[in-house]
């Protein structure tokens, strides 16, 4: 052998080269075949995956169908209104939130003057509890419960509120002390 080595023929290209557009010349240093091949492959997808066995002792692969993605879910951020919409309905709660909700526009659904002197305590199971500050406006709301019942139920669907119970002032506790006597007169009825 000699000491000057042989020139060996240059290795062929993996992929043809492309001609380059006309008016170009070729760029010896390949930018031209780089640019070519990665708009060549920019419209395909790897298909296959390349699995690996698993490691001893290692978690499996989680193969959860509710992977987050680019979609909404479930488990994006969500409004306050829709994510409270959605417990009352889970909850079963939906007409006891409207019930209340009738609470706060009680003036306007009897009127300023009778609101002014009766007001709703509480509401189970169709019996609403309306608490009046003498027994005057106890006797007056008995005689308003029906019109005050119909346009409840307009209000809140038709058979919500069946009953209107209507309760007097609270007495003030006469009973003081350890001493006390039973069956007593007491103060009669000096309120209301």
């Amino acid at each position: 052998m000699s000491s000057e080595q042989e020139p060996q023929p240059p290795e062929p290209p993996l992929l043809p080269a492309p001609m380059p557009p006309a008016g170009e010349e070729h760029d010896d240093a390949g930018l031209d075949l780089a640019r070519s091949i990665a708009r060549g492959m920019a419209g395909t997808r790897r298909t296959t995956k390349k699995k690996y066995p698993a490691r001893p002792g290692s978690r499996p692969a989680r193969s959860d169908p509710k992977a987050s993605g680019a979609h909404p879910d479930d488990r994006d951020p969500q409004l306050l209104d829709s994510t409270i919409g959605r417990l009352i309905a889970d909850q079963g709660w939906a007409t006891d939130v409207r019930v209340h909700g009738v609470f706060t526009r009680w003036e306007h659904l009897v009127g300023a003057e009778v609101a002014q002197h009766c007001t709703p305590e509480g509401f189970d199971d169709g019996k609403l509890v309306v608490r009046t500050d003498s027994t005057a406006w106890a006797t007056e709301m008995k005689l308003l419960a029906p019109t005050v019942l119909r346009r409840l139920n307009q209000e809140l669907g038709d058979g919500t509120v069946r009953i209107i119970d209507v309760t007097g002032p609270r007495l003030p506790h006469w009973k003081k002390g350890r001493l006390s006597v039973r069956d007593g007169r007491g103060p009669r009825d000096t309120y209301g």
